[in-house]
């Protein structure tokens, strides 16, 4: 979608942070974007501060007050969000929108919205890495390493490992039955409000985030990728973030390192097994392949797929593969029987099976 004229630097980029709570934690945030390699300007960045009971706004006042960040240009925002609107969804499309409405306001050509989360702490290189990924993308997550505090629980570190091997099997799965050109391998799996960054125009053409109590990031993706989005997980995007429990959001990564931490207790950690992967992603394949054909061979792939006549219709205008696989395939999802789960380790074992078996009949 993207057909970068000028190269844009970190001086079109602004990066958007919503926080609730954080006076202990933002300050370290800043002081890594504060640090950015290869920034030679200011860098603008929007904190909007929901919420807030701890003294966060003012924390991070006194601290620019004292010079601490002198590389950064802070727009701090406080907000009293009520009732149903008063969660990280808001405040994020808040903080979005504020940075677009900058970058605008300062006619910024090809403007770069960047956001991450208030307990994340990023490497020196974030800005540029993302920089360069867009060269070839037109939305870029990074990858999530989890920041411990402290000495590391080996056995949680174990099973953190035993995790990513799983999504790692899933992306290998990938590869082998239907490729992305569009996100090659090396890659990682994910693209969440701790790491994101997209051109401001294509936020805008989408009708910017989902103000969603929780999953708004991913609502802002699916949105993107519907409207034929590259979406790039490059690994050299990266950014760390808060091993802690208890969070701001629930649903988020704090509920998930709870949940691992039950593991440890001996709570079963569940997930998708190898064939519903298998299923998704040769059912992906064959609509890219339906999306090759025209006329009446369209039509009869698609049937065949399951899409009736009315699917057909709301699927007409689409202006690539990756809007058209989109959009069909939510349509599909949202018919299909939920996905089996199994334990974890029976999970590796059937994905590196499974791969094996497809290598072997390759």
């Amino acid at each position: 979608m993207c057909a970068d004229a000028v190269r844009p630097g970190p001086s079109r980029c602004v990066v958007c942070i919503p926080a609730r709570n954080e006076a202990e934690r933002l300050p370290i945030l800043l002081a890594s974007l504060a640090g950015q390699l290869g920034v030679a300007t200011r860098l603008r960045v929007v904190v909007v501060a929901n919420n807030c009971t701890d003294g966060t706004a003012a924390t991070v006042r006194a601290r620019q007050a004292a010079g601490a960040w002198p590389g950064l240009e802070i727009r701090l925002i406080e907000a009293d969000l009520v009732g149903a609107q008063a969660h990280v969804g808001t405040a994020r499309r808040m903080a979005l929108d504020a940075g677009a409405d900058w970058l605008a306001d300062d006619a910024v050509p090809d403007g770069i919205l960047l956001t991450t989360d208030a307990d994340a702490r990023l490497p020196a290189d974030w800005i540029v890495a993302n920089l360069r990924a867009l060269e070839q993308a037109d939305v870029v997550g990074g990858r999530l390493v989890i920041d411990q505090d402290g000495d590391a629980d080996p056995k949680l570190a174990e099973l953190h490992a035993r995790i990513e091997r799983y999504w790692s099997g899933v992306r290998r799965l990938e590869d082998l039955l239907d490729p992305p050109p569009y996100d090659p391998a090396p890659r990682h799996g994910d693209h969440t409000g701790a790491s994101l960054a997209v051109p401001v125009s294509l936020y805008r053409a989408v009708g910017g985030l989902p103000p969603l109590p929780c999953g708004e990031d991913n609502a802002l993706v699916g949105l993107l990728r519907a409207h034929g989005a590259r979406l790039r997980h490059c690994p050299d995007v990266r950014v760390m973030v808060s091993a802690r429990h208890q969070g701001r959001v629930s649903g988020g990564m704090a509920t998930e390192m709870a949940r691992r931490a039950r593991v440890l207790d001996g709570e079963a950690y569940l997930l998708p097994e190898a064939a519903h992967w298998q299923a998704l992603i040769l059912r992906r394949a064959a609509l890219r392949q339906a999306y090759r054909l025209t006329g009446s061979a369209w039509v009869a792939a698609c049937r065949q797929l399951g899409l009736g006549d009315d699917d057909l219709d709301a699927l007409q205008n689409y202006p690539n593969d990756i809007a058209f696989v989109e959009r069909a395939d939510r349509i599909l999802e949202s018919r299909a029987a939920p996905a089996r789960e199994c334990p974890l380790d029976r999970a590796l074992a059937d994905l590196d099976a499974l791969a094996l078996s497809l290598r072997a009949a390759a």
